[in-house]
């Protein structure tokens, strides 16, 4: 019975010496019992220091500040907080109790994980974004090179956006990209493989809200021969492993089950992946890129997201707006998705002013994929090589008559006190001047307006709006 307590007690040290995370045991009335001997290096005192002591007493002097022991103790379930070292470092504590036959606590096992370095990577990146504004003058140079692949550099959001990941590209850095369904999130992290390091090297592209749970370990983590029944004979390499030297993207992450969050989290810690029904461990290499729709700080405070998980994937953040708060993309993007699907389908076809015009009015609640869907769905449907306002759905015409007619409500603003022909007069010249803005020609301005060319012109000298970027035929 003495070798098996002895030997019990070696397997105990062995974990507290080699264990990467700091262990606190104490009893159930708060006496520190065992510790792990890094604790120095987190909380700044030896752990001889802190074995005899209660929490109550560490707590005083800040050495675990708050305890998690004491939350535990109190609340007698598992708890994790966050923790603000005497040594000045952030940590992440998990506590969890330990009962007798009678319920009563008898132990308390907390783990302290070091989240200092990430939250440094937090502050830089902070800082990062604090000085974009000294980078207008190369975000002026990107806007003039246009397209970047699928991805559209117009408005200062995107802009900005693409800049930020031409400077990350080369770190290690795990970046989640945060935005609605369809935004292009993507797109984006591919465009970050594409210029790491590793981009000669696998992108892994996991839709973690397309793989049934059950099948989810299986698929990520891969397994061994005959694990389990009906699994192929030879057994089948993971997602993980298929993305090592290279980036596993990890799109929806919100939609991972909290039993697969639990090993991602160790496969990230140790860079080490064990297949479904194996015992070895795989070294593995990976840069892990991320997306979702979800809150996931709102997920963490509801239990369905991994706190430890989550500091781990919130290093950097890019929140990529919906296509609705960055209208002036939508005309370059129509553009871009006309001529590939053009090219792919071997037509010819063009959208009339007007068209654009409609889908700029148009809300898009389903961002860049229900535009590119739209544009092949009427590059094939429409029977004629000049697209109309008819061959879009119903809904982009209505949503455009809805706008039209706010407009018109808004130039009758201020105008009660105008005759009936004044205030007329008042909105021809406000459509004559919205038109050549954007047109060069009096025959593309009648086109856009419904009216002759001639109409056009003789407006345009009746109200002295002839500028000298209007081309008016001799």
């Amino acid at each position: 019975m003495q070798n098996k307590l002895k030997l019990l007690e070696l397997e105990l040290d062995a974990i507290l010496t080699t264990s990467k995370d700091n262990i606190v045991i104490t009893d159930g009335e708060g006496v520190v019992l065992k510790v792990s001997p890094n604790c120095l290096d987190i909380y700044g005192v030896d752990y001889q220091d802190m074995i005899g002591k209660t929490v109550f007493d560490l707590e005083k002097e800040n050495i675990l500040s708050p305890s998690i022991t004491i939350k535990v103790l109190k609340e007698k379930k598992d708890c994790q907080i966050m923790q603000q070292t005497k040594g000045h470092r952030t940590v992440l504590a998990t506590g969890m109790p330990v009962f007798d036959e009678d319920g009563s606590i008898i132990r308390v096992i907390s783990f302290s994980y070091d989240l200092t370095e990430i939250e440094e990577l937090k502050d830089n990146f902070d800082e990062l974004q604090r000085r974009m504004g000294q980078y207008e003058s190369k975000i002026e140079e990107l806007q003039e090179k246009g397209n970047k692949g699928e991805i559209v550099l117009k408005s200062k959001a995107i802009l900005q956006i693409w800049d930020l990941i031409q400077r990350i590209s080369k770190s290690e850095a795990t970046v989640v990209f945060l935005g609605e369904s369809g935004v292009g999130k993507n797109v984006f992290a591919r465009a970050l493989h594409n210029g790491s390091d590793r981009s000669k090297e696998s992108f892994i592209e996991v839709n973690c809200s397309a793989i049934p749970d059950s099948l989810f370990e299986s698929e990520m983590f891969g397994f061994e021969a005959g694990s389990f029944t009906g699994a192929h004979k030879k057994g089948k390499v993971g997602m993980i492993e298929l993305a090592d030297r290279g980036t596993l993207f990890l799109d929806e992450i919100g939609e991972l089950p909290l039993s697969v969050q639990a090993k991602l989290l160790k496969v990230l810690q140790e860079k080490m992946v064990t297949r479904v029904g194996g015992l070895k461990p795989r070294k593995i290499d990976f840069r892990l890129i991320a997306s979702t729709n979800q809150n996931l700080e709102e997920m963490v405070e509801r239990g369905e997201f991994r706190r430890d998980l989550y500091y781990r994937l919130n290093v950097i953040p890019i929140d990529i707006p919906p296509l609705r708060e960055r209208k002036e993309d939508i005309a370059i993007l129509i553009q871009h998705y006309v001529k590939k699907f053009n090219d792919k389908y071997g037509t010819s076809k063009q959208l009339l002013p007007l068209v654009i015009e409609h889908l700029i009015a148009y809300n898009w609640p389903g961002n860049v994929r229900e535009l590119e869907n739209m544009i092949e769905r009427i590059i094939l449907t429409s029977d004629q090589d000049a697209i109309k306002p008819s061959h879009l759905p119903l809904m982009v015409q209505q949503s455009f008559e809805d706008s039209t007619q706010d407009v018109f409500d808004a130039s009758l603003d201020g105008e009660e006190y105008m005759s009936f022909k004044e205030a007329l007069e008042n909105v021809e010249k406000r459509w004559l001047k919205r038109a050549y803005r954007q047109y060069k020609t009096t025959y593309e301005m009648a086109e856009y307006l419904g009216v002759s060319q001639s109409t056009v012109v003789r407006k345009l000298q009746k109200y002295q709006l002839i500028q000298k970027c209007i081309k008016i035929p001799k």
